[in-house]
Parts: structure tokens; C-alpha cells; sequence
């Protein structure tokens, strides 16, 4: 008896040290509850960072957005607590939105009760709050306002209400609101803010600005008049509502725009002459530093020919000071950078091939090329006067890469000012003194650090430490490796892979994600908003792919404009050529392959399974466009020409048109309330799916946007694509 119990005792303790070791080395489950519930894999940033005048100090939003709080660049230390929502009782404001100080910083603007209307524009309850007596002041009671602002000299505020624009003198107690213009109207007169399309396609939300002095508002008049409605059903009521906006279609009418200078003290308004303005726009104006010189961009219609005008803000008298020209098109920037001097100006673009800096004087002169080489400048921070010196962000070492580097405004001494490989992004302060850098890499969550402008780090602000031990100690996340292989076309392409950790040798599924879009990229040394996701599905066994096709990024215009008035020609037989090369490597299941992408690669994966049905088992498309001449104006035609002079572009290659090839297992998801890609989209495409016997799965989201987003529903999107992937692949 006690021989057996010795016995039994020895096999539990031998049993106990092999098992043990097992237990604490097993790998926890991914649900898709850690994903969009839990928040399980979420990444901490250091939020709302504004460099105060002094360059030595910078301000943020604490982590609940409920106070603003100043730190030294220097030490990290902080100074002190310059708002907090908890002493003031305003019960109806919850959350900091946004802030910004005045020019002497005595007084700062804030903003909450964030209310959306499209993609970035928004309406908020602004309220000023002057730090020398601490009141909190409502900026108006008349209803919300959109893009408030200081004047220069901070005495005034001007914002857009009801699309007209307003200034409000905030050194006058009980001062009135002077209206400036007077003839907006929903859907017809848009004062000071751009028009939908205008916002989405040219990153475009604030279109209006203050003169040097203080006097003046340049503003962009758009008329809406002539462009057609489109309505969606708002449901939840007893009798659904419809949104009805202005939506110009590809080939359709656009709206009509002017550009305006509005003396505050008189209100005399003139008109800048800037020509034939017929289906043309205007996406960028910015007053120079010269407070009686206006810039604006002209751009026409098939976004081939950029024009700089520089306008008398007195008598709206102008020059073209700069002429840029592309066979197929130009993309637009934000780098415009007018310098102290009043002689020179800066901006990027890619008449080398590659996107570089340029030195022009005011007469539109190329003064010299900055930068050059076969790389791209990804972004532009400014330059410091005082020393000569521009930073700027670079992908130079790599297409997967993002670099900060700094350069003489002579072109010479170029440093690089970030030693970690992966993907840094810079916040500069002003005065260029420090930078605030955050850093990822493919397998990395965000670093952030504060670092003097030779690129020395200072200190670590956030490092995500918790993070990174529970991905690589708890859930022993697989590793996102980078591959290139070459097509039959003899092109390389790059992409990344996820391998399961136990993965089999052979027959192993693939699942593919797509974007593929003009100028986009999914594979770079970053890391994926998506991790959690690819994880979980590589501990069900999937082996989980990334592949950037003929038109994307970072590789220079003739490798991303191949694409033009043919778009989803050549990114889908890229996509083809990449599942020909996973099925052909001995640990992949050729037959078991399938893809997954949003908005454009939505349509890329629809493309997939009809153009490719040979090729792909499965395809699940979010948000998708299935047929360009659905589209909005400014983009398509951007890529595509216009749909009454390039109609083979159009249809050859939208998903509509080729239902009958479709072979694999289908899951279409659209939101019913999306402005950006309609549900119009999905809903023909299913009558055509219909049409042609095919079967195919649905999910549609009730009231939900572009991003399908809201509650539970990304938890329930992601459950329901999950459970179908393994279903069916």
C-alpha cells in the first residue's frame, strides 16, 4: 500500500514536470471579444500634443480627454494642469475634443460635443477659456458651429454656422456675431467649408483663412445647386427619414466654386480673378505672410494641369505664379510652405518620378531640387528659418520604411534623424527644437519618444510595455515576415506573412488581405491596426498574406500611375499572380485560398472572385465599390478619366459586369447609411448575383457609415466574418 502511493506520488511529480512546462508555455485563445469588446490588444499613444511658443514646452489631453495639461520637452516633467473639466459645471460637456491656444496663448478654444457630419467635418459647442482668470466662456448661443479659429492676433474668432461664416470680437463683453455671409443654404451655398466630395477626395475641411493682420477672411464659395441628390433611409423611427446631400457622381455635374476676401471692418467683399473656373477647382488657399497676398490652387477637372495663383487680397487682381503639368494626373499636398523672406516658397511633387521638395521664388521660378533620388518624401514638418534646415519623413531606405531625416534648404547635409527601422512618424515643436516620435514595426506596438532635433532621444513618453509581454508571453503572437517575388510580367512586388505557429507542413489555408488602391499601402514595417485579428485566425491554422499590387505607394509615379483609366486592371491580375505564387509553395493549400478587403478593397477582393475565380476559394468584401460609374467624381476621374471618354475603363473592370465568373464562397457587408461607397453598390450587385443564379451571403448594418462602426457592431461584423472564413475556406 504505501509502495503504490510512493509510486503513484513519483508518476505525478514526473507527470507534473512535463506537463508544467507545457501549461505555462500554452498560448491563449484570441476571441474576437479581445478584438472589439475587451480591447484586449489596444495601443496607448500620447494624446493631443500641441508645442507651445516657447518650443520647450508642449501641451496634451490626458488619457480621459477631460484636461489639458503643459510638460517640459526637457525634463518630462509636468508643469502644471492648465484645464480640467472638473472645475467648471457644465454637466452636458463630457470630453475634450480639441483644442488650440490663441497666438500670445492667454486664451484657448476648445471644443465638445462632437457631432459628425461627414468623414472630418463635425459641429461642436466651442468655448473659450482665458488662463489668466480661469472663466470658461460659451463661444455662442446659437448653435453649434463647425471650424472655429483665432485670428492671428487673438482677438477674434471666426467659425462657419449654417454655411455662413461669422466673426466674433472676443475682446468686447456680450460682443454680437457679425455675419459675413448671408446666402447659405443646405444643399444649395456652402461659405467656408468645402462640399462633401471636396472633403473626402481632397482632404479638404476648413476652406477659409485669416489674413497676417487680422483684417481680412479668404473664403471658398461652393454652389450645389446644379449637382444631383443622393438620399439614404435613416431608420428607427415609425416612418423612416431620408438623408438627401449634394453627391457628385463620376462624369456628373460638379458644383460651381469662386473665391472670395471679406474686409471684417467694412464688409466689402472681392472676388479673386482667377479665370475660366468652369469645371475647375480650387482645393488649397492659404494667405502668405504678407497679409495683402492671397495663394490659391486651380486645378481643372481631369486633375492633370495645377495652377498657383497669387491674388491682391484688396483688389482681387491675380498672377499665376506656378504651372505644374502630368500626362495622367496629380495628386495634391498640404507641403505648400510660404517662407519669412516673402520671396521664396516650398512645395513637393513628382516631376523627378519621385515625390521631392522644390525652392521656387514668388514668380514660380525653380530656384533649386532639395531633395532627390529614387525615393519618395512621404511628409513634410516645415522648416526653421533660423537655421536653414527642412524635416521631413522619407521612405528611402525601403517602400516598407519611414524615416526622419533633416536637410539644408541648400539641398545639402542631409541627416537621418531616426536610428529605430520600421515606421517613425514626427511631431515637431515649434522652433524645431525637439520632436516627439512615435515608432512601430511590423511586430512592434507604437514607441513613443521625445527627441532634440539631431535625433538624440531624450526619454521614452510611452512604450506600450504591457503590451508588448502580453502579445509575446500570453498570446505568443506569430511573426509578420516580408517576402517580394516577381509576376510573369517580370515586376516585384512586396508583401508580408503571418505563419501559424503550429503550422502543418503542407495543405495549409491561405487568407489574403487586400486594399490595393492609387498610392496606398498595406505592406510596410508598421504596426497592423489588425494584428489581433491575423493572430487569432493563424492559431485556427490560416496562414494570413499582405500583397501591394502594381498602383500602390511609396515606389514612385510610374509604378503607382500604370494604373490610370484602367484601374483594377492591373492590381487584380497582381492579386492573381500573388495567389498563383503562395499556391505554389509546398506548405500552401492551393485550392484553399481566400481574400478579404474594405471600400477599394472591397472591390479588389470582388474582383478576385470573378476575374480570378480560378484562383480563390472564398472573398469577403466590406463597403465595396462594384461599379465605378457609382463613384464620386473627383476620385474616379482622378484615375480613371472621365466615364463619357474612357468607358472600357469603367466597366471592364467593375465587379457588376462579371457575376456569372464567380465560383468561391461570397460575403458581401455593407452599411446602409454609408455617403462615401453607397449601398447602391451592393444592393445592384446582388440583383445581378441574383440574376445569374449565383449564391452569395449578405450582411448589412442598419444607419451605419463607411466605417461600420457603433456599439457592438464591429464585434458582430468581425464574429460573422470569422465564423464564415472557417466555414468555408
Amino acid at each position: 500500500m504505501k509502495k503504490s502511493l510512493i509510486l503513484n506520488v513519483s508518476i505525478a511529480i514526473f507527470v507534473a514536470f512535463i506537463v508544467f512546462p507545457v501549461l505555462v508555455s500554452a498560448q491563449t485563445e484570441i476571441t474576437v471579444e479581445d478584438l472589439y469588446k475587451k480591447g484586449t490588444f489596444r495601443q496607448n499613444y500620447v494624446y493631443g500634443i500641441v508645442s507651445m511658443n516657447d518650443g520647450i514646452h508642449y501641451t496634451n489631453l490626458n488619457m480621459t480627454r477631460n484636461a489639458i495639461v503643459k510638460y517640459s520637452y526637457e525634463t518630462g516633467e509636468k508643469i502644471e494642469t492648465l484645464f480640467a473639466m472638473k472645475d467648471f459645471e457644465y454637466p452636458e460637456l463630457d470630453w475634450i475634443l480639441d483644442y488650440e491656444f490663441s497666438s500670445d496663448e492667454s486664451k484657448m478654444l476648445i471644443s465638445f460635443q462632437y457631432e459628425p457630419i461627414y468623414r472630418n467635418s463635425f459641429k461642436a459647442e466651442y468655448f473659450i477659456y482665458n488662463l489668466s482668470d480661469k472663466t470658461l466662456t460659451r463661444l455662442s448661443e446659437n448653435g453649434k458651429q463647425q471650424l472655429a479659429s483665432f485670428s492671428p492676433d487673438g482677438n477674434k474668432i471666426a467659425f462657419v454656422r449654417e454655411n455662413n461664416i461669422y466673426v466674433k470680437d472676443i475682446t468686447v463683453e456680450n460682443a454680437p456675431e457679425l455675419q459675413l455671409t448671408k446666402d447659405g443654404e443646405w444643399n444649395k451655398i456652402i461659405n467656408g467649408a468645402p462640399d462633401w466630395v471636396y472633403e473626402e477626395e481632397f482632404s479638404y475641411n476648413k476652406a477659409y483663412d485669416w489674413s497676417a493682420d487680422s483684417k481680412k477672411i479668404a473664403f471658398l464659395k461652393t454652389d450645389e445647386s446644379e449637382v444631383k441628390m443622393f438620399s439614404f433611409v435613416q431608420y428607427g423611427e415609425l416612418y423612416p427619414v431620408n438623408y438627401d446631400y449634394k453627391y457628385p457622381k463620376a462624369g456628373e455635374d460638379n458644383s460651381k466654386v469662386s473665391l472670395h476676401v471679406v474686409d471684417i471692418e467694412t464688409g466689402n467683399t472681392v472676388t479673386a480673378d482667377m479665370g475660366d473656373l468652369n469645371d475647375m477647382y480650387i482645393p488649397r488657399l492659404m494667405f502668405t505672410n504678407d497679409a495683402n497676398l492671397l495663394a490659391a490652387v486651380k486645378l481643372n477637372r481631369l486633375q492633370n494641369k495645377y495652377e498657383l495663383y497669387l491674388i491682391n487680397a484688396e483688389t482681387g487682381v491675380s498672377d499665376v505664379s506656378m504651372t505644374l503639368e502630368d500626362e495622367k494626373y496629380l495628386e495634391i499636398n498640404d507641403d505648400l510652405t510660404f517662407l519669412k523672406d516673402n520671396s521664396h516658397f516650398i512645395y513637393s511633387h513628382e516631376a523627378s518620378g519621385y515625390r521631392h521638395l522644390y525652392l521656387y521664388d514668388m514668380n514660380g521660378t525653380e530656384v533649386r531640387q532639395i531633395t532627390s533620388g529614387e525615393w519618395e518624401v512621404t511628409a513634410f514638418y516645415g522648416i526653421d528659418e533660423v537655421s536653414g534646415l527642412l524635416y521631413f519623413q522619407a521612405a528611402k531606405s525601403s517602400p516598407l520604411n519611414r524615416e526622419i531625416y533633416s536637410v539644408g534648404l541648400d539641398g545639402k547635409n542631409m541627416k537621418l534623424l531616426t536610428e529605430k527601422t520600421g515606421t517613425n512618424e514626427a511631431t515637431f515643436s515649434k522652433g524645431f527644437k525637439y520632436f516627439i516620435n512615435d515608432w512601430s514595426d511590423a511586430n512592434t506596438p507604437n514607441i513613443t519618444t521625445l527627441c532634440d532635433n539631431s535625433g538624440k532621444v531624450i526619454r521614452e513618453l510611452e512604450t506600450n510595455k504591457s503590451l508588448v509581454k502580453k502579445i509575446s508571453e500570453d498570446y505568443k503572437f506569430a511573426r509578420k515576415e516580408f517576402f517580394t517575388f516577381k509576376t510573369q510580367d517580370g515586376v516585384e512586388l512586396n508583401g508580408w506573412m503571418i505563419k501559424p505557429n503550429k503550422m502543418k507542413s503542407k495543405n495549409n489555408p491561405v487568407f489574403m488581405y487586400v486594399y490595393g488602391g492609387p498610392g496606398s499601402q498595406t505592406v510596410t514595417n508598421s504596426w497592423d491596426r489588425d494584428m489581433g485579428w491575423w493572430q487569432m485566425l493563424a492559431q485556427k491554422g490560416y496562414i494570413i498574406v499582405s500583397v501591394d499590387n502594381r498602383g500602390t505607394g511609396a515606389r514612385g509615379k510610374e509604378f503607382r500611375q500604370v494604373t490610370y483609366e484602367q484601374l483594377g486592371k492591373y492590381e487584380v491580375l497582381d492579386q492573381i499572380e500573388a495567389a498563383k505564387y503562395l499556391g505554389g509553395l509546398k506548405y500552401v493549400d492551393k485550392n484553399r485560398i481566400g481574400i478579404f478587403g474594405w471600400s477599394y478593397g472591397g472591390y479588389m477582393s470582388s474582383l478576385c472572385l470573378t476575374l480570378g475565380a480560378e484562383w480563390f476559394k472564398l472573398g469577403i468584401a466590406v463597403a465595396p465599390v462594384t461599379n465605378w460609374r457609382y463613384y464620386d467624381s473627383i476620385y474616379t476621374e482622378r484615375y480613371n478619366g472621365l466615364p463619357q471618354d474612357n468607358a472600357s475603363g469603367y466597366d471592364d473592370n467593375s465587379p457588376i459586369n462579371h457575376v456569372k465568373m464567380m465560383k468561391g464562397k461570397f460575403l458581401l457587408v455593407h452599411g446602409t447609411a454609408d455617403d462615401n461607397v453607397h449601398f447602391q453598390n451592393s444592393v445592384d450587385i446582388i440583383d445581378k448575383l441574383i440574376a445569374a443564379d449565383v449564391d452569395f451571403e449578405t450582411m448589412y448594418y442598419p444607419n451605419c457609415d463607411h466605417g461600420i462602426y457603433g456599439g457592438n457592431t464591429r464585434n458582430h461584423l468581425y464574429r460573422k466574418m470569422t465564423a464564415f472564413i472557417l466555414n468555408n475556406l
